[in-house]
């Protein structure tokens, strides 16, 4: 019986000496150029596509830690699409069409596009201060040629841009009506969307009907109103009508996706419909 056994451990084991070996898998290293917060564990697509997104705080992803109430829209929109589509969110705070160019990051975005990728773009707020030299553009003019530019130039790399207009701040008049703060920045990006032939996503407009469906007190709801104490990376507090709780981004977040529905269909079949 001994001698049984042996002869069949050195047989399984001749076996397997002669087996060939398997091949290592080797992991690709991760892109050694920065990518915008939480995006940083995120290896890029070797299938599928990227959406990037390019804009201001009212788009831009926000720290998670410390507690802190304030999300940006585009900070929620990956979880609306299918595996396989990559959201890549580049906007950030404080920048206009001018500075987010001047300032670098537009190149970094065109050195990752590929064909078959979607840009979307939305600037306004910051593009309205007329007292920095380095971020005011001029709407029908200096604003609308940063837009047809960045839309020429995605198209030139074989991706697709998408154009939004700004999102409403919370402001009414007397009567309780919405107020728009942005001026002509709003109609300069349709303008530039129809003269360009871009699918618009005309954010300002749904985010001003939901304004005008909840009225002035309800819409604090979704902007930053925080108690002194409340949250750690607000210790004083913050009133702020500009800027999106996590509520608020979520929401703005389903009016974009709204627009893609109902404007951009080849976008929208990767969509998470749960169908």
């Amino acid at each position: 019986m001994l001698a049984l056994v042996a002869s069949l451990f050195w047989s399984a084991w001749w076996s397997l000496a002669q087996a060939p070996a398997t091949e290592p898998v080797i992991l690709a290293p991760s892109p050694a150029k920065s990518l915008p917060p939480l995006d940083q564990a995120a290896a890029p697509m070797s299938n599928g596509f990227t959406i990037f997104l390019i804009g201001d705080s009212t788009m831009a992803n926000k720290p998670l830690m410390p507690e802190n109430p304030e999300r940006g829209w585009g900070q929620m929109l990956g979880i609306y699409f299918k595996a396989g589509v990559r959201v890549e969110n580049h906007a950030l705070n404080g920048r206009s069409s001018k500075s987010f160019r001047d300032e670098g990051h537009w190149a970094l975005i065109q050195s990752r596009m590929k064909p078959g990728d979607w840009v979307i773009i939305q600037f306004g707020h910051n593009d309205e201060k007329n007292q920095d030299p380095t971020r005011y553009t001029l709407p029908g003019s200096t604003f609308n040629a940063n837009l047809a530019r960045y839309v020429v130039e995605t198209r030139a790399l074989g991706a697709t841009p998408l154009l939004a207009t700004p999102v409403a701040r919370r402001k009414f008049d007397a009567q309780g009506q919405p107020v728009n703060t942005h001026g002509d920045y709003v109609q300069a990006v349709r303008d530039v969307a129809a003269g360009q032939h871009v699918p618009l996503l005309d954010m300002n407009q749904q985010s001003t009907d939901l304004l005008q469906r909840m009225g002035p007190e309800p819409a604090k709801r979704l902007y930053i109103y925080v108690n002194p104490g409340e949250y750690p990376a607000l210790p004083t507090g913050r009133q702020d009508d500009t800027h999106f709780c996590v509520f608020g981004a979520s929401r703005m977040c389903d009016l974009a996706v709204l627009e893609i529905q109902a404007k951009v269909p080849a976008l929208a079949k990767f969509l998470n419909t749960g169908r």
